[in-house]
């Protein structure tokens, strides 16, 4: 059985952990098949991306701790990079990607979802990087990414006591983007991602450009990216056919040329 499923929908790829008797909790295969997965997320027709885990208790529980009890100091740093590698690969997708939260999103599971551009949870969902009660810290981007979503002391007071959040804690703090009952989890995102594949995917993806890239530059800089790419969405078909038929009063047919 796979851990790790992978499907079609239309223009929308839906990605799953497939591991629910261990709180989808990952190894170091699963990490490996993700990153490959989000390394192949190039296609044309592709206009988002929904990750979620199987069942309704748990999205991701973070590392195996079982794969973490053994490790020396440069096991470690391996372990480290790989999952900093997979979160800033769902980061740099080229499409939106959307956290489909449903349940427990624990350690590397929160920092999974840390990852994503949009974050939906179901109301039994909880986050938290606890690390700090195994003797550790956050290893794959959480230190860097809980911050900044939530503020500086937020963040430090959620990790240095081992905290978890609510649903209606992480939306009130921005973590989430929304909040929905777990049986209608699944349609929420799909009908966002959907929303998002009707419009102008190359413009969806200069956003996400410029939104990834300009937030880590100083702000002049930040403005020159968002330049750029507004000026190179106009040698594009796309930016006729939306203002033609936006004059027109007709739905834009975008082709993603």
């Amino acid at each position: 059985m796979s851990f790790v499923i992978h499907e079609r929908r239309g223009s929308v790829a839906i990605v799953q952990l497939n591991r629910p008797e261990k709180f989808n909790s990952l190894t170091r295969e699963m990490i490996l098949a993700l990153s490959d997965l989000f390394k192949e997320f190039t296609q044309a027709d592709l206009r988002a991306v929904i990750l979620t885990g199987t069942g309704d208790r748990a999205f991701c529980a973070g590392t195996d701790i079982s794969e973490l009890n053994e490790l020396n100091e440069t096991e470690a740093l391996q372990v480290s990079q790989r999952g900093q590698a997979l979160c800033d690969l769902i980061e740099k997708c080229q499409v939106p990607v959307i956290a489909a939260i449903n349940g427990l999103a624990v350690g590397g599971g929160c920092e999974l979802a840390l990852a994503c551009h949009i974050r939906i949870a179901s109301t039994n969902a909880r986050f938290s990087l606890p690390e700090t009660k195994l003797g550790i810290i956050p290893g794959y981007g959480g230190t860097q990414r809980l911050p900044r979503e939530i503020g500086q002391a937020r963040a430090l007071e959620a990790m240095l006591a081992g905290r978890d959040l609510s649903a209606a804690e992480a939306l009130k703090l921005g973590l989430v983007n929304r909040v929905t009952e777990s049986a209608g989890l699944m349609k929420e995102a799909e009908q966002l991602a959907h929303d998002i594949a009707k419009l102008a995917p190359l413009a969806i993806r200069a956003c996400l450009q410029a939104v990834t890239r300009g937030v880590e530059l100083p702000l002049e800089a930040g403005l020159a990216l968002e330049a750029e790419l507004f000026a190179s969405l106009f040698a594009t078909d796309d930016v006729r056919e939306g203002t033609n038929a936006f004059l027109e009063k007709r739905t834009p047919v975008f082709k993603g040329k």
